[in-house]
């Protein structure tokens, strides 16, 4: 087991926050670590375990509100050049939207994120997750990790065993278990507030709602929307993922494609899949006039929340409403209680009005005025 260790202690915020997702040429680890866009982050370990295969990234961005607190995504990145540095990048970007994540979530928890380089549905065993599970153990608490794209509530139970910072379990093991289900009622919960930001109330019903990437968390917030009154358009890769919202939930109506959906007659876009979903092909076809999901990083590069305020769409930030697994993970760490944590997630509906009302106070997009408001947050933290 070999780890290469890259330190700096700035405790700096960038700029342009969490929105910023730039694929820059290929570029060696530290020299993407330490471009002036990306760096400010405490702590980036390079992880290799030669005898389970493990190739992975661990980055701290802060840890001004206490430990970093992010999940490990396992993933395999399409740069077939370069897997390494896109997978580095990505950890970069995600862990510094964990510090904003959990600074609006009102969390005593910097922003940390691990990816895992792979296909898990080919590589992932027990001997890697354990081998995962000691380079966390490294850390000694800096670092506590959970569920991402990848990994799911078993892979936890594993890496538990090498390591005690570990969030996500199963209730069997201690844990909360699957921490979907409360990311899907924050996403909700600020879909009503983006409703009564637009509409004037803090419901969906009548009004037509398209999901992409109806997973972990889509199918939950299917159920949300069908019980306000909602009407449902779904699509998602998976064709089994969309047949099974299809037999449970026969009003729901799917297409065929993303794009497809982004075209269809829309009051509330909603990206629950990967990033990048914002983009300059997609922001100016939208016909929904509210952007509000579950997917990670969804503005492909800055500018794409002005394109979006530009054309009267309102956004609330990704960040922002899907607070709700990291809110139950946190809660995690101090014995679990579901209605305690899911009482902690319906405050994404306050969080959101007011920065909808930040927005219109400064005259800046949402996404701004949130990364005004974590920024805010962290530097006090940092102070104190």
């Amino acid at each position: 087991m070999g780890v290469t260790t890259v330190t700096d202690v700035r405790h700096t915020v960038s700029a342009d926050g969490p929105t910023e997702s730039r694929v820059p040429n290929p570029l060696s680890p530290l020299s993407t670590l330490f471009r002036s866009d990306l760096g400010g982050h405490e702590q980036v370990l390079l992880c290799q375990d030669r005898e389970s295969g493990l190739k992975a990234v661990i980055a701290i961005h802060s840890t001004a509100l206490g430990p970093a607190l992010g999940g490990t995504r396992f993933h395999a990145y399409a740069s077939e050049e370069h897997p390494e540095e896109a997978a580095l990048l990505d950890a970069l970007n995600l862990a510094r939207g964990m510090s904003y994540k959990n600074a609006l979530a009102g969390l005593d928890h910097g922003g940390g994120k691990a990816v895992i380089l792979g296909d898990p549905e080919e590589i992932k065993t027990e001997k890697l997750l354990l081998a995962y599970g000691r380079f966390v153990a490294s850390l000694g608490g800096r670092y506590v990790t959970a569920c991402d794209v990848g990994t799911y509530v078993a892979d936890m139970d594993v890496v538990a065993r090498e390591c005690p910072w570990t969030t996500g379990r199963s209730p069997e093991n201690g844990g909360a278990g699957d921490s979907s289900v409360l990311t899907a009622f924050g996403v909700f919960q600020g879909m009503r507030a983006s409703a009564q930001a637009s509409w004037g109330a803090p419901t969906l019903r009548g009004r037509r709602v398209g999901i992409a990437g109806v997973g972990k968390v889509g199918h939950h917030l299917v159920e949300h929307l069908l019980e306000d009154g909602a009407e449902v358009v779904v699509t998602d890769v998976r064709t089994e993922s969309v047949d099974r919202v299809l037999a449970r939930h026969p009003r729901v109506r799917a297409v065929r494609d993303t794009e497809a959906l982004i075209r269809a007659d829309l009051d509330v876009y909603a990206p629950c899949a990967l990033g990048g979903a914002l983009d300059d092909a997609t922001v100016p076809v939208l016909t929904a006039k509210v952007v509000c999901g579950a997917a990670n990083n969804q503005l492909a590069h800055p500018g794409v929340e002005k394109d979006l305020d530009g054309r009267g769409i309102l956004y609330a930030p990704d960040y922002v409403v899907n607070a709700g697994g990291v809110i139950q993970v946190a809660d995690e760490l101090h014995g679990f209680d579901f209605d305690r944590a899911k009482a902690k997630a319906a405050k994404i509906f306050d969080t959101t009005l007011a920065i909808f009302d930040r927005a219109r106070t400064d005259g800046i997009p949402p996404a701004a005025a949130a990364d005004r408001l974590a920024e805010h947050r962290m530097a006090e933290g940092h102070d104190a």
